[in-house]
Protein backbone atom coordinates (compact mmCIF):
# COMPACT_ATOMS: atom_id res chain seq x y z
CA UNK A 1 0.00 0.00 0.00
CA UNK A 2 1.24 3.35 -0.73
CA UNK A 3 2.77 5.38 2.21
CA UNK A 4 0.12 8.28 1.95
CA UNK A 5 -4.23 7.82 0.93
CA UNK A 6 -3.28 10.68 -1.63
CA UNK A 7 -1.42 10.36 -4.85
CA UNK A 8 0.61 13.29 -6.31
CA UNK A 9 -0.87 14.17 -10.25
CA UNK A 10 2.70 12.83 -11.56
CA UNK A 11 1.72 9.37 -9.37
CA UNK A 12 -2.04 9.00 -10.61
CA UNK A 13 -0.81 9.24 -14.28
CA UNK A 14 2.28 6.99 -13.58
CA UNK A 15 -0.26 4.60 -12.21
CA UNK A 16 -3.11 5.27 -15.04
CA UNK A 17 -0.02 5.23 -17.03
CA UNK A 18 -0.96 8.39 -18.96
CA UNK A 19 0.31 12.52 -18.63
CA UNK A 20 -0.30 15.14 -16.31
CA UNK A 21 -1.62 16.74 -18.80
CA UNK A 22 -4.19 14.56 -19.97
CA UNK A 23 -5.45 14.42 -16.67
CA UNK A 24 -5.52 17.76 -16.39
CA UNK A 25 -7.61 17.51 -19.19
CA UNK A 26 -10.01 14.77 -18.27
CA UNK A 27 -10.50 16.80 -15.02
CA UNK A 28 -11.90 19.37 -17.22
CA UNK A 29 -14.01 17.51 -19.25
CA UNK A 30 -15.38 15.71 -16.00
CA UNK A 31 -14.38 12.02 -17.84
CA UNK A 32 -11.34 11.16 -15.30
CA UNK A 33 -10.99 9.65 -12.16
CA UNK A 34 -12.47 11.60 -8.64
CA UNK A 35 -9.99 14.14 -7.53
CA UNK A 36 -8.98 16.43 -4.25
CA UNK A 37 -8.48 20.13 -4.21
CA UNK A 38 -5.98 20.95 -1.50
CA UNK A 39 -5.64 24.76 -2.30
CA UNK A 40 -4.43 24.66 -5.89
CA UNK A 41 -2.98 21.25 -5.39
CA UNK A 42 -4.86 18.26 -7.11
CA UNK A 43 -4.47 15.40 -5.56
CA UNK A 44 -5.95 11.85 -6.04
CA UNK A 45 -7.10 9.08 -3.22
CA UNK A 46 -5.67 5.96 -4.57
CA UNK A 47 -9.15 4.01 -4.03
CA UNK A 48 -10.87 6.34 -6.85
CA UNK A 49 -8.15 5.62 -9.09
CA UNK A 50 -8.80 2.20 -8.58
CA UNK A 51 -12.46 2.29 -8.84
CA UNK A 52 -11.94 4.80 -12.23
CA UNK A 53 -9.75 1.32 -13.11
CA UNK A 54 -12.52 -0.98 -12.47
CA UNK A 55 -15.60 1.00 -14.21
CA UNK A 56 -13.23 1.17 -17.06
CA UNK A 57 -12.54 -2.36 -17.19
CA UNK A 58 -14.80 -4.35 -20.37
CA UNK A 59 -14.59 -7.41 -21.67
CA UNK A 60 -15.03 -7.00 -25.11
CA UNK A 61 -14.31 -3.73 -27.42
CA UNK A 62 -17.95 -2.81 -28.18
CA UNK A 63 -18.91 -2.77 -24.35
CA UNK A 64 -20.08 0.24 -23.15
CA UNK A 65 -19.35 1.94 -20.02
CA UNK A 66 -22.02 1.80 -17.30
CA UNK A 67 -23.22 5.15 -16.73
CA UNK A 68 -22.75 6.20 -12.89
Amino acid sequence: MPASPLATADEAAEFLRTTKQKLAESRYRGTGPRFVKHGRRVLYRWADLTAYVEANTFQRTDDRPVSA
